[in-house]
């Protein structure tokens, strides 16, 4: 059963940094696209950034220069190192995972998902 568990979220001070984990369980992160996804305010989610099989990895311009993701293949897991927080980077934050190796930095979809963990950024 795949499994995808975040943690690492909490606040922060703007212009402060938070770092975010995502531990996976039964699909490997170096196989697959996996993407942290951000929902702020209203319904619509924001793909922070995507990491591909390869390592390519597409930022969204909103976070570009700030945020960086990496992974640990030997933990399967990805993470996303974040600095210079603003208050509009508050949200509730998704580890998400495709199903494929993804291609050129973007994943074809986001099959698994984390439960989210949230990110609070006060000015």
């Amino acid at each position: 059963q795949v499994q995808l568990v975040e943690s690492g979220g909490g606040s922060a001070q703007a212009g402060g940094s938070l770092t975010l984990s995502c531990i996976v369980s039964s699909h490997p992160v170096n196989r697959n696209c996996m993407a942290w996804i951000r929902q702020t305010s209203g319904p619509v989610r924001e793909a922070v950034v995507n990491i591909d099989s390869e390592g390519k990895t597409v930022y969204a311009a909103s976070v570009k220069g700030r945020f960086t993701i990496f992974r640990d293949n030997a933990k399967n897991a990805v993470y996303l190192q974040m600095s210079s927080l603003k208050p509009e980077d508050t949200g509730t934050y998704y580890c998400a995972a495709d199903e494929g190796p993804g291609n050129g930095g973007y994943c074809s979809g986001y099959k698994y998902w984390g439960q989210g963990t949230q990110v609070t950024v006060s000015s």
